[in-house]
């Protein structure tokens, strides 16, 4: 990680929100007095950042769009973008739940899973060119409501992915000994 990790600033901000459903993973780790997600260190240095991510609970997990779809966004614009943090961390979440984690066309995926993954795809290869006759066939499975959450994730995916980047934070496996809802 490019930045150097004060331990007590993380305490000290971490145990604010320790209780927060988007942080649900490491707050296990941080109960059991174990190092939390190098992301979550990260935010965890500036209180107003890990503030603005925890607001993310509205949405992850708890929105209006299956648990499938939620991951499955992730994991591909995670992909789209390389970043390591959330390609592995959401592989281990998806492979707790039982979600698949192929993310690819059309591999075992529902209707909304499908359509799901291929605006993901092209909101994030190029957010100015999504096809209308296209969107008109995403309008056809979500609502209007679910639309703009799921353009939400994309783009807040989109952004954790920069962020992660730029910092080289990384997963170490953090979660594959914690319980995941």
């Amino acid at each position: 990680m490019r930045i150097t990790i004060d331990p007590e600033q993380i305490a000290k901000t971490f145990s604010k929100f320790s209780a927060n459903s988007s942080l649900q993973e490491s707050a296990q780790l941080f109960a059991q007095g174990l190092p939390i997600a190098e992301m979550i260190k990260a935010f965890a240095m500036s209180e107003s950042v890990l503030r603005a991510f925890a607001a993310f609970e509205s949405m992850y997990p708890h929105g209006n769009l299956e648990r499938g779809i939620l991951e499955k966004v992730i994991l591909r614009v995670s992909q789209l973008h390389e970043c390591q943090f959330c390609i592995n961390s959401h592989q281990t979440i998806m492979e707790k739940l039982g979600i698949n984690t192929e993310v690819s066309a059309d591999m075992g995926h529902t209707p909304r899973e499908r359509l799901a993954l291929r605006f993901a795809e092209l909101v994030t290869r190029d957010s100015n060119r999504v096809p209308d006759e296209f969107f008109l066939e995403l309008t056809t499975a979500f609502t209007e409501s679910e639309i703009v959450e799921l353009t939400f994730l994309i783009g807040f995916i989109t952004m954790l992915n920069r962020f992660n980047n730029a910092l080289q934070i990384r997963y170490r496996g953090e979660f594959k000994d914690v319980q995941v809802c």
